[in-house]
């Protein structure tokens, strides 16, 4: 009996029993390592173990691609080889109607988009101009081959470009000259190996507008015939020339007649005493520029 009472009396004060307060390190356990804090974390690091995964499998993709990309255009600008030209505004500059072609090595004329008007192609080494090389380019106007290795000629090379105006062989091989276009203003051969034989008597006498004239420093026994009355420049210094006649640069014939448009004459260099020909240079304004005695 006293039994039963003892068990009645403890079910009594069993709900009254409180459990004593967490202190205060069991909260910063709790709030450390609870289960919503605690999964949160987990997710945390598993998404950025995922992104930076991700991330870098993308980079790798990323990269991959470009340089696959980097390869292809490696290939497709790489020169073409055997019959295959590349094309010139790769290997040139092109430049409203100009192609710059300077020092680019090349030893023949590339081609040329058809509307060009000025070719600069010095410092290569081009041995030699044929018809073919500007037969669909009718609109240039300037051509400069300054410092080639030019031998040979053919003389249709500008048969066919009636629209240029300045032409520049300068230091090359020449030995002979090629047919001028008549429209020339401006003709430069110096530094070849152009001697009197070279130049046809009648290579200069159609070009009315012929204004300056560049052959020193070439191989000249005697001044080119019949010089058109246009020419303001005449350079023929450091040359081989030991004579000149009354007709070389005036009219032997006609003692009133003056030849105003010439404004310097270049001989220095040359194995001739210009005081030895006073009738010479009655015409000129001015006395060509030499040894006279």
């Amino acid at each position: 009996m006293k039994t039963l009472k003892s068990i009645l009396l403890l079910l009594l004060f069993v709900p009254l029993i409180k459990p004593a307060p967490p202190t205060q390190q069991d909260l910063r356990t709790i709030s450390d390592y609870g289960t919503d804090n605690f999964e949160e974390t987990l997710y945390s690091h598993d998404y950025e173990d995922k992104y930076l995964d991700g991330k870098n499998i993308k980079e790798r993709e990323l990269n991959e691609k470009t340089l696959q990309l980097q390869k292809d255009e490696s290939v497709t600008l790489l020169p073409k080889k055997e019959n295959e030209e590349m094309p010139t505004c790769l290997l040139c500059v092109c430049l409203l109607g100009s192609v710059y072609c300077e020092e680019v090595d090349i030893d023949v004329v590339p081609p040329l988009p058809k509307e060009s008007s000025y070719l600069y192609a010095r410092f290569n080494r081009i041995t030699k101009l044929t018809a073919k090389d500007f037969a669909d380019i009718p609109n240039l106007r300037r051509l400069d081959f300054t410092g080639n290795l030019i031998k040979d000629i053919e003389d249709s090379t500008f048969s066919k470009l009636s629209l240029l105006e300045e032409l520049s062989l300068a230091d090359n091989q020449l030995m002979k000259l090629p047919v001028l276009p008549s429209t020339l203003t401006l003709f430069n051969a110096k530094d070849n190996k152009i001697k009197s034989r070279g130049i046809k008597a009648n290579t200069f006498k159609k070009l009315s507008n012929l204004t300056y004239l560049y052959l020193d420093h070439n191989e000249l026994e005697s001044v080119p015939l019949n010089l058109p009355e246009s020419l303001r420049v005449i350079h023929l210094q450091f040359n081989n020339i030991t004579s000149i006649t009354d007709d070389t640069f005036c009219k032997a014939n006609d003692t009133r007649y003056i030849r105003d448009r010439v404004e310097e004459i270049r001989l220095e260099g040359n194995p001739i005493i210009l005081g030895a020909y006073p009738n010479s240079f009655i015409c000129l304004k001015r006395l060509p520029i030499g040894a006279y005695i």
